[in-house]
């Protein structure tokens, strides 16, 4: 089975974060940011994972330690439910449409991780959530799991389309790369015999 459960205190926030890959796409999302649990229930759904995650962070601060650290546990949840990486596809790609936003993700589980982001989000906030936060999870996101992360706009006006759009884009785009070849299943997709 892969699946991974991973649990971090710390002084500013309390996870408690469940994923797994072949799921089907369920979720129950309680992170004390609205946007963000709305942003990991869309996630979950269109990478067809299934994800439970609770958090309880210092919010009266603002919500960057809880959506920073929500991506650090989600990126171990992936490096734990992937394991050695064995049998993965290990690319994924898309170009994902959103009304008017346009957004292009590509994933290498690479074991080395990376956030290279294009995103022009031209508000500050969407509701109350700060919307420089969508590149901190990202960030935290990649280095954690172990990927190469690319995330371009290509086209977009409104500030929910396009992030909206990016969370989709990447959840498509690790579906894919975490999809197991049958005909490598037994295989490291790497000609160096691991990935890191």
């Amino acid at each position: 089975m892969r699946e991974s459960t991973v649990n971090r205190t710390t002084l500013e926030t309390d996870i408690t974060l469940s994923l797994k890959l072949d799921g089907t796409g369920a979720s129950q999302c309680a992170t004390g940011c609205g946007f963000l649990d709305h942003m990991l229930t869309l996630f979950a759904r269109h990478g067809h994972f299934d994800l439970t995650v609770t958090c309880k962070g210092d919010t009266y601060v603002d919500d960057h330690h809880t959506v920073e650290d929500i991506g650090i546990a989600l990126g171990q949840a992936f490096a734990g439910a992937l394991g050695d990486r064995r049998g993965v596809r290990r690319y994924g790609d898309i170009t994902l449409p959103m009304d008017e936003s346009l957004l292009l993700a590509a994933v290498d589980l690479s074991g080395r991780g990376g956030f290279f982001g294009d995103l022009r989000i031209p508000t500050q906030k969407v509701g109350s959530f700060d919307t420089e936060l969508c590149r901190e999870f990202f960030i935290a996101l990649a280095r954690e799991a172990g990927i190469t992360l690319h995330v371009r706009q290509l086209a977009g006006e409104n500030s929910h389309h396009i992030i909206e759009g990016a969370f989709k884009a990447t959840a498509r785009a690790l579906a894919s790369a975490v999809a197991v070849d049958p005909r490598f299943a037994n295989e490291i997709p790497s000609t160096k015999g691991t990935l890191g």
